[in-house]
């Protein structure tokens, strides 16, 4: 065998591995469990896809096999198309017990041709009530877009496509609860919700529409596992550096693009709802 020969398929070899290992990373099989629906929930594709479906009997539900103190969580989404209205996709890192930590995003549907609401939440230890709701700027119903929630003991910060679109600081110093101790699961589930969700509950689901399905695929979690009570990260290797990073000024810019022309809702805005003051991390003054 020639040198090139050689060279060549050691080529292909390497390829092949990389195409392996790129396969093996993004195989729902090995990444989540689905909990319930009684089958409406299904994984697909060699692993590749994920269909959670919602009838008049049942939603369904998945979740992460891992837990983690701390991670970076990316997964592309396609969301119920038509009339969705009544029904919540709900995506979020969540921790056990009683006084839970939780890091919400929540999809609430819409009748045809209206947009869909993003519902975004923060609790810590069992008390949530810091809502923010945006549009989107595209049809969330027609492809995938990536949703990540990205969470240090820095901030937690949410993405839609890249694009950061709410940040919560860790401001314990000013004695705001921030999650940081107990580890949590990435779990995901397909309801009904028409009690509340559209237009605070005056449109109701059409069954007649049912079963509605929404997709998800390229799960991809860099976090910190916790198993048996302790964590795999150690923060002083640079593979972990993400652990301490901020908002640069790009992402700020970002940031503030997003919450001036998408968000329909903030809580740190809504005086009638506090009218003994807003919540502290509202009103102070943090460095960007």
């Amino acid at each position: 065998m020639g040198i090139f020969s050689y060279i060549a398929l050691v080529i292909v070899f390497l390829v092949a591995t990389l195409s392996m290992v790129a396969f093996a990373g993004t195989n729902l099989y090995q990444d989540v469990d689905i909990t319930w629906g009684d089958g409406r929930g299904k994984i697909v594709n060699n692993g590749q896809l994920l269909t959670l479906s919602l009838d008049r009997e049942s939603g369904s539900g998945f979740q992460s096999k891992n837990q983690f103190l701390y991670a970076k969580i990316d997964t592309q989404i396609k969301l119920v198309p038509g009339n969705s209205a009544g029904t919540v996709t709900a995506y979020y890192l969540r921790s056990e017990g009683l006084s839970w930590d939780e890091l919400d995003f929540e999809f609430l549907g819409n009748l045809s041709g209206d947009p869909y609401i993003v519902h975004t939440n923060v609790y810590t230890q069992g008390k949530g009530e810091r809502e923010q709701q945006f549009y989107l700027w595209f049809d969330p119903t027609e492809d995938f877009h990536t949703y990540s929630i990205h969470w240090s003991h820095v901030h937690a910060v949410f993405y839609v496509d890249g694009k950061p679109i709410r940040e919560f600081k860790n401001l314990e110093g000013v004695g705001v609860p921030y999650p940081k101790n107990q580890p949590m699961r990435l779990l995901s589930s397909l309801w009904n919700a028409d009690d509340w969700a559209t237009r605070g509950g005056v449109v109701k689901t059409d069954w007649s529409q049912a079963p509605f399905e929404a997709s998800f695929k390229n799960f991809r979690a860099n976090g910190c596992v916790w198993s048996n009570g302790v964590s795999s990260c150690n923060t002083n290797t640079s593979d972990n550096a993400w652990l301490s990073q901020q908002l640069d000024s790009r992402g700020q810019k970002r940031l503030k693009w997003v919450q001036k022309k998408y968000m329909i809702y903030n809580y740190c805005t809504d005086t009638k709802r506090f009218p003994q003051g807003l919540p502290v991390e509202c009103t102070v003054r943090t460095k960007s």
